[in-house]
């Protein structure tokens, strides 16, 4: 078989293309193939489809494919441009590339695999490409996996939000919590960010949302209640939110109370923090019956522990109203409790209460919504940091939008 047979095989070619000629540059490391055509061939129109006569041609361009065993393979030809009577002059959709790239569909089918696997810059280096470049392929794959969407009918939504750097810089993420991928990625956290999500839906779209989880912050909330049907009995109060900021309430008085312990002399609560905070059942024996003394002393942060944990116990309920008359002896509790953090929280969560209890009836958390964070996080340290924000957003939907980002190959 000859060089230009093989690489008609190897290249999937196809009339009216054909491989004019190939030559081995070792020198430059590299095999150049030249694509021709025939010049009698109809070309569809990109905007119809409908077949064309051929216009002229634009100056030739090159095109990164796989390498050939250690050599880099370029692709070259003159894209045709054809004529139609409805669309005018128009390039023409060359079979090996989507318009716009510098690379062949199947080369960028192979760096889009390796950039899911590992970082950016690694699939770079490994490829031999700039930064540029690699992002050029990651954003056309993104643009490409959005375009495909169809219109889905989410039930489940959880809204959260993302830290793109230090000094309280955010991103609003919106998540299918059925299907754990990134919907909807926005600058910062206001109720504009999270309006431009919902009046992206359909009608049909917003009635078919049964619950959506978020946190406490009032722009997401109010956002909601102005574009979802009936959202005040869709909302749900992450609880895994709640649990923080009973945590945060906890933190508040054991830290009170270590000062006093320790200008005493007593060092009861040193290094005990994170004990306070974790789930006894992930500590070993030793730890949990240490533990165990602390819990069950007549310290404050003791008290406090227990607050929070009784708390917590709501959402075991299974029924509205126990689950009410649980909550009432615990804020009752909780503000007697001369423990100013802990009833604090605990009005604060009176407050919020009408769609805290909404978790009894959905049964929804951000729990999918904080497995993406952890992989956004992944994301954010493998790139080492993002040169601006749009490059972030781009990250997080190619690696949490759950899209179909490759090219089709011909």
């Amino acid at each position: 078989m000859q060089d230009k047979e093989l690489y008609s095989q190897i290249l999937g070619i196809r009339e009216p293309w054909w491989v004019d000629r190939v030559e081995l540059k070792l020198v430059d490391g590299e095999v150049r193939v030249w694509l021709a055509h025939d010049e009698a061939a109809q070309w569809p129109c990109s905007g119809c489809g409908k077949p064309c006569p051929l216009y002229d041609h634009q100056a030739e361009r090159r095109w990164r494919h796989l390498d050939t065993c250690q050599f880099r393979t370029v692709l070259h030809a003159a894209p045709p441009r054809s004529n139609c009577p409805e669309h005018g002059i128009r390039t023409v959709k060359l079979p090996w590339a989507e318009p716009g790239s510098r690379f062949t569909a199947m080369f960028e089918r192979l760096a889009i695999d390796w950039m899911l696997a590992a970082s950016q810059s690694a699939v770079a280096e490994r490829l031999g490409l700039s930064w540029d470049e690699m992002h050029g392929i990651q954003e056309r794959a993104v643009k490409r996996g959005l375009r495909r969407r169809k219109v889905e009918l989410v039930e489940h939504i959880g809204v959260d939000e993302k830290s793109f750097t230090r000094g309280h810089r955010y991103f609003t993420l919106v998540n299918d919590l059925d299907r754990p991928r990134v919907l909807f990625v926005n600058e910062d956290r206001t109720t504009a960010s999270l309006n431009e999500f919902w009046t992206s839906r359909t009608p049909e779209q917003l009635a078919a949302v049964r619950a959506v989880s978020m946190d406490m912050w009032d722009p997401y909330f109010r956002s909601t209640v102005d574009h979802v049907p009936g959202a005040h009995d869709k909302i749900v109060f992450d609880k895994f939110h709640i649990a923080q900021h009973l945590s945060e309430g906890l933190d508040q008085v054991r830290r009170k109370e270590h000062k006093q312990l320790k200008a005493r002399g007593d060092d009861s609560l040193k290094g005990t923090r994170y004990d306070w905070l974790r789930n006894p059942a992930g500590m070993d024996w030793r730890d949990r019956k240490e533990f165990a003394s602390l819990r069950n002393s007549c310290l404050d942060t003791a008290r406090a522990y227990a607050l929070k944990e009784t708390m917590m116990a709501f959402f075991s309920y299974k029924y509205e109203r126990p689950a009410r008359n649980h909550f009432r002896w615990w804020f009752n509790w909780a503000v007697r409790s001369r423990l100013k953090p802990m009833a604090d929280k605990a009005r604060m969560i009176k407050r919020r209460f009408a769609n805290i209890v909404t978790y009894l009836r959905h049964r929804v958390t951000n729990a999918a919504s904080e497995s993406i964070n952890s992989k956004i996080q992944w994301v954010k340290y493998t790139a080492r940091g993002f040169r601006n924000k749009l490059n972030f957003k781009t990250a997080i939907y190619f690696h949490c939008g759950g899209l179909d980002l490759m090219p089709a190959t011909h």
